[in-house]
C-alpha cells in the first residue's frame, strides 16, 4: 500500500462511564422527559414501526436543564479527550429522552450519521431506568456478527462515534428510558 500520510486509526469502538449520574438525578431525567410533550420516534425515512418503536421528547437547554447540559459537557469532553479524539462543536439537536415499552420497544441496527444533516460526530447513551424496571432491551453495539450488550445498570453512560452500528433489543417487560445525545462538529477530514 501507498501511505498518503504515516498514522494509526487510535478510534475507540466504545467507551463507557458506570454511575455517570446518581439514581436522584436519573429520576430528576425521567420526570423531566415525562413532562414534555412525546412524539412518536421516527427514522430519517420517517415513521417506520418495523425498524424503531419508543416515544421520544426533546429536552433543551433551559433553567431546568441547564444542570444537566453542563453535566453532559463534562463527560462527553472528557470522554472524547481521552477515547476518540473529535472536533466537536456541541449538542446541536439538544437531548433525546426516550423511552421504550413493553411488549416491543426497540430499534433495530442502525447508524447515527445521516445524509444531509448536522454533522453527528459522537453518540452518547445514558441508561435512565431501574434494571428492575424493565426485561429486555439492552443497547447492543455491533462490530463484526455478533452484537456487543452494553450493561443496564442505572446511570450507565456509553459514547460511541455517530457511524458504529448500534441497536435496541425489543423490550419484554416494564419500560425503558433512556437519554440520547450526539455531539456535532466540523466535516471529517
Amino acid at each position: 500500500m501507498w501511505r498518503l500520510e504515516n498514522g494509526q486509526d487510535l478510534v475507540e469502538t466504545w467507551a463507557y462511564i458506570p454511575n455517570a449520574l446518581t439514581k436522584d438525578q436519573c429520576e430528576k431525567i425521567i420526570q423531566l422527559g415525562e413532562s414534555l410533550l412525546p412524539e412518536t420516534a421516527s427514522t430519517f425515512g420517517g415513521v417506520c414501526p418495523d425498524i424503531r418503536t419508543s416515544k421520544v421528547s426533546w429536552i433543551q437547554p433551559s433553567s431546568n436543564s441547564e444542570w444537566l447540559f453542563r453535566h453532559m459537557t463534562d463527560i462527553v469532553m472528557g470522554l472524547n479527550s481521552k477515547f476518540f479524539k473529535f472536533d466537536l462543536d456541541g449538542f446541536a439537536e439538544g437531548l433525546q429522552f426516550t423511552k421504550y415499552e413493553a411488549p416491543a420497544g426497540k430499534y433495530e441496527a442502525h447508524i447515527d450519521k445521516a445524509y444531509g444533516a448536522s454533522i453527528r460526530k459522537l453518540s452518547v447513551v445514558l441508561q435512565l431506568s431501574d434494571t428492575a424496571d424493565y426485561e429486555g432491551g439492552e443497547l447492543c453495539i455491533q462490530i463484526g456478527e455478533t452484537p456487543q450488550p452494553m450493561k443496564k445498570e442505572q446511570g450507565f453512560l456509553v459514547a460511541f462515534p455517530s457511524y458504529v452500528l448500534h441497536g435496541v433489543q425489543p423490550v419484554t417487560k416494564g419500560t425503558r428510558y433512556s437519554l440520547v445525545a450526539w455531539i456535532t462538529g466540523p466535516a471529517f477530514k
